[in-house]
């Protein structure tokens, strides 16, 4: 019976001291571009909410990508209101991979009546996701060992 024990120690022992030898793989010094826990790009995912976070949210749906706004009116100008829609549409970390939308009205007499959206407003909105994204991804590298 020691026999058999002593025998089947050795043998497991055998097994496992290759794997003592084995080298561990280098961990990447660069985040993945393609996080996709939730079906899209999470990074992009995450900073489209920490960009139009301070607005009210009316949907949000992470496996399709959408998040929209209810409508906001700025402290700063109370005769206008926004809205945005923001669609993540890839599991890259990629400029085409994020749209945004952006409503606006003015008040009037009448009510609130459509407007146009400043030059440039869809753009700085895309260009600061993308940058938060870019930050977001840079922050989870891993250490240099």
């Amino acid at each position: 019976m020691r026999r058999i024990v002593t025998l089947v120690f050795l043998s497991s022992l055998a097994l496992m001291a290759p794997a003592c030898g084995r080298k561990q793989p280098k961990i990447a010094a660069e985040a993945p571009p393609r996080v996709t826990t939730l079906g899209i790009n999470a990074y992009l995912w995450r900073a489209a909410l920490d960009t139009i976070g301070f607005m009210p949210l009316a949907q949000v749906d992470s496996n399709g990508g959408v998040i929209i706004t209810d409508w906001y009116v700025s402290p700063q100008s109370a005769n206008e209101r926004v809205k945005v829609t923001v669609t993540v549409l890839d599991t890259e970390l990629r400029a085409d991979a994020l749209t945004v939308n952006v409503q606006r009205q003015t008040l009037g007499a009448t009510g609130w009546t459509d407007a146009g959206v400043r030059a440039g407003t869809v753009q700085r909105m895309e260009e600061t996701v993308l940058a938060k994204a870019r930050d977001l991804r840079r922050s989870t590298m891993a250490p240099d060992r």
